[in-house]
């Protein structure tokens, strides 16, 4: 089958399980078909935040171009640091039906992005694919990238195979409690990691000059004072992962709540960048490491090409 007609197989399944929904490891069992929200605050209809031509995200992603950033309102996480809790939690942002979803996507396209990147997809995926069954079917022609925090079940990504050219996934911790305290979400190493392994099986990474085509981008946000846990991270994806890449992110800020958990209320210290840094270099991953900007009054992306020898 082409990737229309697996669009279209797997948008008929995943829409109709939304009058149960159990898409994601919460398994809320919400009628969403019928109005009732979910976890995710999502009902029938997705809601888009903004969408632009990205340049901020990793090189291969924005690929000189910009990415086809759509950023969809809701989530099904919910950190207490959340840097976009305006519309991952508040909820801003406006209804989209499938047509409207449709039309964004082409639109992308027409201005020139290097890919359509679904920015927290997980809880509208079957909105997702009944708007890019419309796109393709008028020509949309472009890689998609499933940008997600990790909280998958990898029995739902089993269904994206051939369909998803790019994953970009968060993984944001290895110890349950870790999860527990600041996203309420003790299973989130569980699945996060078996979800991972699914997106490795399923791709290869493969570019044009310094354009990806198709991968696994693993995305790790470190966090103060859990340099630790980001070592482990950093040890399970060269172990279990070793040909995806690596983005090692230092752009933590205590945006939202954090600053009500003294353990997060304050941004990463240059020493404990150094000692990460040192870690991932050791560990020889393939990828981006993002610089450290003390004097940064926003959150924003520097990244350099590779990990910088010394």
């Amino acid at each position: 089958m082409n990737k229309i007609q697996i669009l279209k197989s797997k948008a008929a399944l995943f829409y109709n399980a939304l009058n149960n929904c159990d898409i994601c490891p919460r398994n809320c069992r919400s009628d969403r078909l019928n109005g009732q929200k979910g976890f995710c605050q999502t009902a029938k209809e997705a809601f888009v935040y903004t969408s632009f031509l990205h340049q901020g995200e990793e090189p291969g992603i924005s690929a000189g171009k910009g990415s086809g950033a759509v950023f969809f309102s809701g989530c099904n996480l919910k950190c207490l640091y959340c840097q976009n809790f305006r519309f991952s939690q508040d909820y801003a942002g406006e209804e989209f039906d499938i047509e409207s979803l449709a039309y964004l996507f082409l639109n992308l396209e027409n201005q020139g992005a290097a890919n359509i990147n679904l920015v927290t997809p997980s809880h509208v995926l079957p909105q997702i694919l009944a708007g890019l069954v419309l796109a393709c079917e008028q020509g949309l022609n472009l890689p998609l990238v499933y940008n997600t925090s990790g909280y998958e079940k990898n029995n739902i990504l089993a269904h994206l195979e051939g369909i998803i050219d790019i994953y970009l996934t968060d993984l944001k911790y290895i110890n349950p409690e870790t999860a527990k305290i600041f996203s309420n979400a003790p299973d989130y190493p569980q699945y996060a990691l078996e979800s991972i392994k699914e997106m490795y099986k399923q791709t290869n990474n493969i570019w044009d000059k310094d354009v990806l085509k198709q991968g696994l981008i693993i995305r790790h946000l470190v966090l103060p004072g859990y340099i630790e846990e980001s070592k482990l991270i950093l040890k399970w994806i060269k172990d279990n992962c070793p040909r995806a890449l690596a983005s090692v992110m230092f752009q933590y800020q205590p945006y939202h709540q954090a600053k009500n958990f003294p353990q997060i209320s304050r941004r990463l210290s240059f020493k404990e960048y150094e000692d990460i840094k040192s870690c991932a270099q050791r560990l020889e991953l393939e990828g981006w490491m993002q610089e450290y900007h003390q004097k940064e009054n926003m959150a924003g992306v520097h990244f350099q090409p590779g990990f910088e020898k010394t």
